[in-house]
């Protein structure tokens, strides 16, 4: 399958699950074939909840998930992949950098294959332009340089599916629009595909092939940006929960 910007193929990403939360029950069944997909909706409607689904972060009580022909969790056949198992990488809200570690020490944390130099792994430094200071402890970097070690962190696993929890929500507009690019860049010149969670209807149109909008924890509506998203669309304020 492939996504509507370039020819990179994508194998489909199937959630098929019900999930339950407290009084919450997320019951979501799509296919995803495009390379970039959207999940949009106000807070509380289950976008954060599917990707801590897919990340193995939460378990479903009923369902499946699969990449391709790979089950990453299965109630059936009782398959439950652990996280660091299921080659999914995971950006989240708060990015959980690790103070302790230098901007090298955090970018090579799981990286592929296990012993390999930072060098190896050039052409994602150079993407995400933070060759020049992996030696800077993450404590003195700004909101945009973080987001890049997390997101260049989560590229090293060398992921199936990349899932980006809110990546822009605590920036400004300023940095916003200076981050875009490099998100464009991991979409268009890397080709991993993205699950990508999002309040800002502008942002989505600008990064998505396809939204699912959530609501209560089930698909009030799916397509592309253009026809699912009038104009002046608004998911709501970010809550940190969704």
């Amino acid at each position: 399958m492939t996504g509507s910007r370039g020819s990179i193929a994508t194998a489909p990403v199937v959630i098929d699950i019900r999930l339950r939360q407290g009084s919450f029950t997320l019951d979501l069944r799509e296919t995803i074939d495009a390379r970039t997909v959207a999940l949009f909706g106000p807070s509380g409607s289950g976008k954060t909840t599917t990707l801590a689904a897919v990340a193995g972060l939460r378990r479903p009580c009923d369902g499946t998930i699969r990449i391709g022909n790979r089950a990453l969790f299965d109630h059936a056949r009782r398959i439950d992949v652990p996280p660091h198992d299921r080659r999914v990488g995971y950006v989240p809200q708060d990015l959980a950098l690790f103070p302790h570690l230098d901007v090298r020490g955090n970018v090579m944390y799981g990286a592929r294959p296990r012993d390999a130099d930072v060098q190896t792994h050039a052409p994602i430094l150079e993407l995400l332009e933070i060759e020049t200071f992996l030696d800077r402890p993450v404590g003195s970097l700004s909101g945009g340089e973080r987001q890049r070690v997390a997101l260049a962190r989560a590229l090293m696993t060398e992921p199936d599916l990349l899932l980006l929890d809110e990546p822009l929500a605590a920036l400004d507009a300023s940095l916003r629009g200076r981050i875009l690019p490099y998100l464009e860049r991991v979409r268009d010149e890397l080709g991993t595909p993205m699950l990508y969670v999002s309040h800002a209807a502008d942002e989505v149109r600008r990064v998505a092939d396809r939204v699912i909008v959530l609501d209560n924890g089930r698909t009030a509506r799916a397509g592309s940006p253009a026809d699912v998203l009038p104009a002046d669309a608004r998911a709501g304020a970010p809550a940190g929960g969704g």
